[in-house]
């Protein structure tokens, strides 16, 4: 078994799925954001839970494009909120289309989600629909928390991390979770499934903020320095204002409130007060904590060891990965 042979079976999937025709602006958007490809991480995630504990984990791969396609119905809409010009490289439906458009297509896919769901075996549909519900509010919320900090200055370490933990890493937990519900697993084990999920997306998610200030442009994908140039608060933003006193304290804050500025200088210069402040080793000791937490709930897990070495070995690429 490989993870190509997983992806193989969600790639079949995807193309024998079927959202709609008419109209075809509703159905479109969707076919489109759903072709523009991405890792498919969440829903490798599930199969390869469901395959932890049977062999016919065949039977998840439509649940588990439920959570691939709920995932790209928030980007859609988070798109929106944020204005963001491209998506993968691609425009993005709102700009392809537009605002009314992504949102009435976002909406079907939400709706799609849970028909897809409905592919789970009946004696464990309620639990999968009842905990997707309520992932489904977690996301929501974090994404309001992630607005409202848009305009505060006073955002905690706990708020932030909160704040990923919903807006990100509990889907990554729901997936997990449901792969090992469907796989037949017990409670104690679908807990601790969902529990690495979610200690490993807050790992990815402090990753991506350091990746985004210290990552080589070259593998990273994207601009480096871009949240320090839209003053996003990110985990090395809120442990900065924390750190920083006096002079540099003065310093950074001039940086954060000049509406006219060079966008390489503020790089350099924001970089150079995270150096000395050492916010790049504190930001890796916590990427460390929770991948670390993560790997401890796998390491409770009772499963095939050969299986359990194969989804720990996906897990460590990706949480080493540097794009």
């Amino acid at each position: 078994m490989s993870p190509a042979t997983f992806i193989d079976a969600l790639q079949h999937e995807l193309q024998l799925t079927q959202y709609g025709q008419y109209p075809t602006e509703l159905y479109d958007p969707i076919r489109y954001i759903m072709s523009l490809g991405g890792k498919r991480l969440r829903p490798l995630l599930t199969l390869m839970a469901a395959h932890l504990f049977t062999d016919d984990w065949k039977k998840t791969v439509r649940p588990a494009l439920a959570v691939e396609v709920f995932h790209n119905f928030t980007l859609m809409h988070d798109d929106i909120m944020d204005r963001a010009p491209l998506r993968r490289g691609q425009p993005t439906v709102h700009e392809k289309w537009n605002d009314n458009i992504a949102i009435l297509s976002g909406d079907v896919m939400l709706v799609k989600a849970y028909e897809l769901l409905l592919d789970a075996d009946a004696d464990k549909l309620k639990q999968a629909m009842a905990r997707f519900t309520r992932t489904a509010a977690e996301v929501c919320e974090g994404q309001q928390m992630d607005m409202n900090f848009e305009t505060r200055w006073d955002v905690t370490e706990a708020e932030y991390i909160d704040m990923i933990r919903l807006k990100t890493s509990v889907l990554l937990g729901y997936a997990l979770e449901l792969g090992g519900l469907l796989g037949g697993a017990d409670k104690e084990t679908t807990d601790l499934l969902y529990a690495a999920g979610v200690n490993i997306g807050i790992g990815f998610q402090l990753k991506d903020d350091l990746l985004d200030v210290y990552g080589d442009p070259a593998k990273f994908g994207k601009q480096v320095g871009g949240d320090i140039i839209a003053n996003k608060k990110t985990f090395l933003l809120i442990e900065a204002l924390e750190q920083a006193t006096g002079s540099r304290k003065d310093e950074l804050t001039g940086w954060l409130t000049q509406t006219s500025f060079d966008k390489a200088e503020k790089v350099r210069a924001v970089t150079t007060i995270y150096d000395q402040l050492g916010i790049r080793q504190i930001t890796e000791a916590r990427i460390n904590d929770y991948f670390g937490r993560g790997f401890a709930n796998f390491d409770q897990i009772q499963a095939d060891p050969d299986r359990k070495e194969f989804l720990l070995q996906f897990t460590r690429q990706l949480a080493e990965r540097e794009s």
